[in-house]
């Protein structure tokens, strides 16, 4: 199976879905449903890792990659979720280019990182793959996504982008926005910054998350987030009135 990291590297346009609550039939609909891949929360979101193993095996089933967002300065959950058999991570609160490397440094093996190495786990196949069959699966899968979530972070762009290891970024638009003294990701002031941040990329893919179809087709290219907690909701409401 070709991964994400292959796609998007080929220049693919890829759409996802954000699951903030753990939910194995949601993330199956999302398979059935044709999307190119999920993004499961454990940072604002209540998964744990043996419910996450659960998520990540009914994917797997589907063919369905996964990616995880975990939380701020988490290198152990790092290799976990890596362990597991997810994908890619995303990280939040990454401001600089030197916490980038850091981030790297722990979803990478040496040379390029200094990931725990092991083979007994859910993506070594329970130790059937040799150690140079490891490590080839890892580099063709592991991606690493910072996430910019601040003026600052907005500024070093480049240079996060330019870090060795990072597949691409995704900017918080509500933490931005917070950050900002704003109130949301509509204010024009943050839609500056996300501008920004678009132009200082150069054309490189990006990772963007979108509340509608709408919102998803005005996105630049790379990978498409659907945030289905706010999608659903907005479902839910229509059928209410």
């Amino acid at each position: 199976m070709t991964s994400v990291k292959q796609r998007v590297r080929a220049g693919e346009r890829l759409h996802g879905g954000l699951l903030r609550l753990p939910s194995e039939n949601l993330l199956e609909m999302a398979a059935v449903a044709g999307l190119d891949y999920a993004v499961i929360d454990c940072e604002h979101g209540p998964s744990d890792l043996l419910n996450l193993q659960q998520h990540l095996q009914i994917a797997d089933a589907h063919g369905l990659p996964v990616l995880v967002r975990v939380g701020e300065d988490e290198p152990a959950l790092i290799l976990r979720v890596l362990d597991l058999g997810a994908q890619g991570v995303i990280v939040p609160h990454v401001d600089t280019p030197e916490q980038a490397r850091q981030v790297v440094a722990a979803a990478h093996y040496p040379p390029l990182g200094e990931r725990g190495f092991a083979t007994y786990s859910r993506a070594g196949r329970f130790g059937t793959n040799s150690i140079a069959e490891h490590l080839v699966a890892a580099e063709r899968t592991t991606m690493v996504i910072p996430m910019l979530e601040t003026p600052l972070a907005c500024d070093n762009t480049a240079e996060i982008l330019a870090v060795d290891g990072v597949d691409t970024i995704l900017v918080g638009p509500a933490d931005l926005s917070v950050a900002m003294g704003r109130e949301g990701p509509s204010d024009p002031e943050v839609q500056a910054r996300l501008s920004q941040v678009v132009s200082a990329a150069g054309g490189e893919p990006l990772m963007t998350i979108v509340g509608s179809t709408e919102q998803g087709e005005e996105a630049p290219p790379g990978l498409v987030l659907y945030n289905l907690t706010h999608i659903l909701m907005q479902q839910l409401r229509a059928l209410a009135r």
